[in-house]
Order: C-alpha cells, then sequence, then structure tokens
C-alpha cells in the first residue's frame, strides 16, 4: 500500500444544511436563486482521492469561502479551497472534481472560478491556472484514466 502523504488529517464536524425546501422551490415556473449554502451542500459529500473522508469533513470545502455573485447578465460562482496540507499532490485532482461535479449540478450558462485558497498551497498558481484553464480542463475530462479518479470522488457514499 502506498504511502498517505497526510497519514493523521483533521477530521471536522459537519454542519448540517437549514436549507429547507419552500413551496416556491418546487416551483419551476419562479427562478431558485443559487447561494453559497446550496452549492456548499452540492461539494460537501465529494470524496477526498487519499481517505475515506469527504472534503468537507476534512474541511477542505468550507461555506465560508464560497461566493455566489448573480447579475442581470450572469451568475458567477466563486469556491476557494484548502487542500490539507500545502504539497498535497492531489490538489488539482480535488479541484477538477468540484469543477465536474459543479458543471454537472448546474445550468450550462453559470460561471464556475474554482481555485485554491490564497496561502494554502505550495504549487497554488500553477494549479489555479490549470483549474481556470477551459481547453486543459477539457482535455482532462476525455482522459479515461483522470475521469475514473473523478468519478471515484463524485460517487455516492455507500
Amino acid at each position: 500500500m502506498a504511502q498517505l502523504e497526510n497519514a493523521t488529517p483533521t477530521i471536522y464536524e459537519v454542519k448540517k444544511s437549514t436549507h429547507r425546501v419552500k413551496q416556491n422551490d418546487l416551483d419551476e415556473n419562479i427562478e431558485d436563486p443559487i447561494d453559497s449554502e446550496e452549492i456548499f451542500d452540492l461539494l460537501s459529500d465529494i470524496n477526498d482521492p487519499e481517505h475515506p473522508y469527504t472534503l468537507a469533513q476534512l474541511n477542505v470545502v468550507q461555506e465560508e469561502l464560497i461566493t455566489v455573485e448573480k447579475s442581470e447578465r450572469e451568475t458567477v460562482i466563486d469556491v476557494k479551497f484548502t487542500p490539507t496540507i500545502p504539497h498535497c499532490s492531489m490538489a488539482t485532482l480535488i479541484g477538477l472534481a468540484i469543477r465536474v461535479k459543479l458543471q454537472r449540478s448546474l445550468h450550462p450558462t453559470v460561471k464556475l472560478l474554482v481555485s485554491i485558497t490564497p496561502g494554502a498551497h505550495d504549487s497554488e498558481l500553477t494549479i489555479n491556472r490549470q483549474l481556470a484553464d477551459k481547453e486543459r480542463v477539457a482535455a482532462a475530462m476525455e482522459n479515461p484514466g483522470l475521469m475514473q479518479a473523478v468519478n471515484q470522488c463524485l460517487r455516492a457514499p455507500e
């Protein structure tokens, strides 16, 4: 078995969602605005690629690091994530899993920004450039091995 980069990560209690379904949420004729809590709920159950925990349990994704800006022209969702260690080799895979989950869950017109929390990783600028490059992300999504790893992160808990 391979040596884990972070053999003993800190596990955090994940706060329960306070999002309540309202009657208007079920009416398809009424637009339901997206908020940071809803995005956090989407991302919180993504599995860590190295540990049997979710990104929320490891505090890699946090509601406080998600912003949603809506204007007349566009909706922009900005997700910052924090790897558990500053030299995490899985940071690009985690960022890709976040981006793929959002792409699969949201309308294609929503603009997505996925990046590492400033100062949280030794290679944050390089990884952020990769995650922001639509062509590189598209190419990564065509790589069967990489998509298998992403899908493993996105599979529902058993």
